[in-house]
């Protein structure tokens, strides 16, 4: 395998953590963005976080990246989750576009989730569709009060893909030759899940909304691969797609309907 350069955004902790680390053990340059503990620092919920991001990557790699990984993520029942999972990784992928475009067999991947299922709120993806952050988060705000948080994450998660779905065949990505694709896990043991999946009673919630009858809940060290070979240059027709690692989740609650 060519030694590669590689971006991978919430690399302090769970799959981006995992990741990172399984890419370096492969002998690639990773670096690793995160609010702290990594080589750059950046908070993707803000537009200056955003930026500084980018304008860091073009600095440390001297303006080519092979793969971006975007990671970063929040489950949150608050706006700031919408923030980073939607706007975050949309300025991310599209921020870093032009050192993928000087790198060699570039490719990019996002983390979705099992969630992108899950019935939205159309208001609030549909702002994020539009570009409208402000609106989009005044609406996840109103969800929150109404006692709907819950509908945060997948909206935004959802809202992901679908831009996902539209970017990928576009000539900036497809035509350029730059594949960009999704996985989705199902519930994974993170620092992010750690409280639901320790109280009894979520767990139970989280178990039903994502049944995972192969092997249950899965560890970051076992999405890594995929994202990994997402990314590779033996990538060369897989674009535009969400591939569920989730244990058989999606193939539960959709049944034989979708794929």
């Amino acid at each position: 395998m060519p030694h590669r350069t590689y971006l991978v955004t919430g690399a302090a902790s769970g799959i981006g953590r995992a990741t990172a680390t399984l890419l370096r053990d492969r002998g690639h340059t990773v670096l690793g963005a995160d609010l702290q503990d990594a080589d750059i620092a950046a908070d993707l919920a803000t537009p200056t976080g955003r930026t500084e991001l980018a304008e860091r990557a073009r600095e440390l790699t001297g303006g080519r990246l092979d793969a971006v990984i975007a990671c970063a993520g929040l489950a949150h029942f608050h706006p700031r989750t919408l923030q980073v999972n939607y706007f975050g990784t949309v300025a991310t992928l599209e921020g870093l576009h032009p050192l993928l475009a000087a790198g060699t067999d570039p490719r990019a991947v996002l983390v979705s989730s099992v969630a992108a299922i899950h019935p939205p709120d159309p208001a609030i993806v549909d702002a994020a569709l539009a570009g409208d952050e402000d609106t989009a988060v005044a609406v996840a705000r109103a969800a929150l009060d109404r006692g709907e948080g819950y509908t945060i994450y997948g909206s935004s998660k959802h809202a992901l893909t679908r831009w996902l779905r539209r970017a990928a065949i576009t000539d900036d990505w497809a035509g350029a030759g730059i594949p960009l694709n999704a996985v989705g896990p199902g519930t994974v043991t993170t620092p992010m899940t750690a409280p639901m999946l320790g109280d009894p009673a979520l767990r139970e919630a989280v178990n039903a909304s994502v049944p995972m009858p192969l092997h249950g809940h899965a560890r970051p060290e076992q999405v890594a691969p995929l994202l990994a070979w997402l990314t590779s240059p033996e990538n060369t027709h897989v674009t535009g797609q969400i591939l569920f690692a989730d244990g058989g989740a999606d193939a539960t609650l959709r049944g034989d309907t979708a794929w």
